[in-house]
């Protein structure tokens, strides 16, 4: 499974699901967005096991994405959750700080296994996990993985276009892997540690007048803790948890009831159609907070904006503007969301070494 066929399908509700397994890591990053660590919270199996098991061959998303904190420290569960996805036609990514490859050593056996029982693993590697994996021991573990049968990724944090560290790895990686190995890189944003961080690494927070819909709300979230959000945005919504963006607990709901609401409810469809700001703006009050994720964990408390929502959606003119908003989103194929959300100069990577074919 090739990078550039998630691409294609991530600005699509409910085309997948994210799993964070764990808070646990064993790394340190600066710039990590979850603030994991050896001591984070990690809860019981169970949701995440029933949640994969409600999948059909008829109702089924079309990918799992699979990271944490750092998943593979529970290898048994990447390997079954990929092996009981695969069964109702739902393929599997992984991504992971290689934490194994510091040492220099074979891969263990239930890593392996993990590994190779997925559709798609890829590597975070950048200046931050460059300092606590080297770059020569992710190569050479990436290439050892090539041979197991997944297809494989690297996903690049950086400070912008003009960041030389960043052209050098793109380049680096290149080389090594003769353009077959595709790369997703993304701008460094002020969440998690690295609000921390000091000087045009954190970036600008961005501010949103106009209609600027909400990708990130496109595929739900299931936390640590088995809650699902319809935001993948967990270092907020996960904190907050407002109600118009928990869709429910993945020890309870299946597949197809957790869907139907991600798909249904008013507030969720408008923010993907319009944006959080846009959403309070035309049919709030226009009094919340500035911020476009701060805007979107705060528009329950505007008392009537649900409701006049659900009558714009009902309209006409709802569903049409809905399919309009889909359709420029979607028009990019494997490039938008990369360009979006990524470093634009760079989103050509995402297709590297892909043969134009999503299956």
């Amino acid at each position: 499974m090739h990078l550039a066929e998630m691409a294609v399908l991530r600005s699509v509700p409910a085309a997948g699901v994210f799993l964070a397994l764990t808070r646990r890591c064993p790394l340190s990053c600066a710039h990590c967005s979850t603030e994991s660590a050896m001591d984070g919270a990690e809860h019981a199996e169970r949701p995440f096991r029933r949640l994969v098991a409600s999948f059909t061959r008829q109702e089924h998303p079309e990918f799992i994405a699979m990271s944490g904190g750092e998943a593979l420290l529970r290898p048994r569960l990447v390997r079954d959750l990929a092996d009981s996805a695969r069964l109702s036609g739902t393929r599997s990514y992984l991504l992971s700080g290689l934490y194994f490859a510091r040492d220099g050593h074979a891969v263990p056996a239930a890593l392996r296994a993990a590994i190779s029982a997925v559709d798609h693993f890829a590597v975070s590697l950048d200046r931050f996990h460059e300092r606590e994996v080297g770059r020569r021991a992710a190569f050479r573990v990436l290439h050892e993985i090539r041979s197991w049968g997944p297809q494989v990724s690297v996903q690049i944090t950086g400070d912008g276009g003009a960041d030389p560290y960043v052209a050098e790895l793109v380049r680096e990686v290149r080389e090594e892997f003769a353009d077959q190995v595709p790369m997703l890189v993304v701008p460094l944003r002020p969440v998690g540690r690295a609000k921390a961080l000091e000087g045009p690494a954190a970036g600008p927070r961005v501010r949103h007048a106009a209609p600027a819909p909400c990708e990130m709300a496109a595929w739900p979230l299931v936390t640590y803790d088995g809650t699902v959000l319809t935001c993948c945005n967990d270092g907020l919504a996960a904190a907050a948890r407002p109600p118009h963006l928990v869709l429910g607990h993945a020890d309870e709901d299946p597949w197809p009831v957790l869907r139907r609401r991600h798909l249904d409810r008013p507030l969720a469809r408008a923010v993907r159609m319009f944006g959080p700001r846009y959403a309070e703006a035309r049919f709030g009050s226009g009094a919340g907070a500035s911020g476009y994720c701060d805007v979107c964990v705060t528009l329950h408390r505007d008392r009537g904006l649900g409701e006049r929502v659900a009558g714009y959606l009902d309209s006409p003119a709802g569903p049409a503007m809905e399919s309009a908003v889909r359709a420029l989103v979607e028009r990019h194929g494997p490039y938008g969301f990369a360009r979006r959300h990524g470093i634009a100069r760079y989103s050509e990577l995402v297709t590297l070494g892909w043969e134009g074919r999503e299956r």
